[in-house]
């Protein structure tokens, strides 16, 4: 079995997650980073792929002390369960990733990270899985996480990571908050990046609902995607 898993993520109109300078630009609205945030209050664990991990290096915390409680009176933490899927590179030990919180922490890694890292990872609290020697198994952590009692998993990207799970037919729904911005770039990044379909074989995805969702223009767009259980 695996949790339901939602991607959520902000574009621009031309599909672009941030510019060439791949430097986190600000896409979302206020309303839209409110709706993020109840979002992943909503959700058992987050999880980021390598280059959002170590690049961005997130917090991945629920910020509003209301959110917080409402967790709380639900029986859960004040946070949910930080993810990281990274083939090699793991996080520095004083970023927020790792300092934010509290919050329990689980990278999914394969057989090519350092040892030495792992080994200081571990000795901080964090759980790591080694699953595979090059790329990670997401069948496989996505059984991990189910097994630790994740019923909702929340992806915040990025590109290759999103790319992958649509791939497999591991992803259920799909919000896209769309920015009335356009970045342009053949180098920038896209919801889903990775090797790419072919035209025949493109997910297709079920429209559930839009919405307006600022004075901006920015447009709200949630998908039903194909889905597929592991027994």
């Amino acid at each position: 079995m695996r949790p339901f898993v939602f991607i959520n993520v902000a574009v621009t109109a031309d599909g672009k997650m941030d510019s060439f300078e791949r430097r986190g630009s600000a896409i979302s609205s206020r309303a839209d980073k409110e709706r993020v945030l109840r979002l992943r209050a909503e959700a058992d664990a987050v999880m980021v792929g390598g280059q959002t991990l170590i690049n961005e290096d997130p917090k991945l915390t629920v910020k509003s002390s209301q959110l917080r409680q409402e967790r709380a009176a639900r029986g859960q933490p004040e946070n949910p369960i930080k993810v990281g899927v990274t083939s090699q590179a793991l996080p520095q030990l004083g970023g927020d990733f790792m300092t934010a919180g509290p919050a329990r922490r689980v990278i999914f890694t394969t057989s090519r990270a350092a040892p030495e890292q792992v080994g200081l990872l571990s000795n901080q609290g964090v759980e790591i899985h080694i699953l595979g020697e090059k790329r990670v198994n997401l069948e496989k952590a996505l059984e991990r996480l189910h097994a630790l009692g994740v019923t909702r998993l929340m992806v915040e990207g990025g590109g290759t990571l999103n790319f992958e799970l649509l791939r497999l037919g591991f992803v259920d729904e799909l919000y896209v908050y769309l920015a009335p911005i356009i970045f342009g770039g053949q180098t920038a990044p896209t919801l889903a990046d990775g090797a790419g379909f072919t035209a025949t074989n493109g997910m297709r995805l079920k429209l559930i609902n839009t919405q307006v969702l600022d004075e901006t223009g920015g447009l709200l767009i949630r998908y039903q995607c194909q889905r597929k259980d592991l027994q």
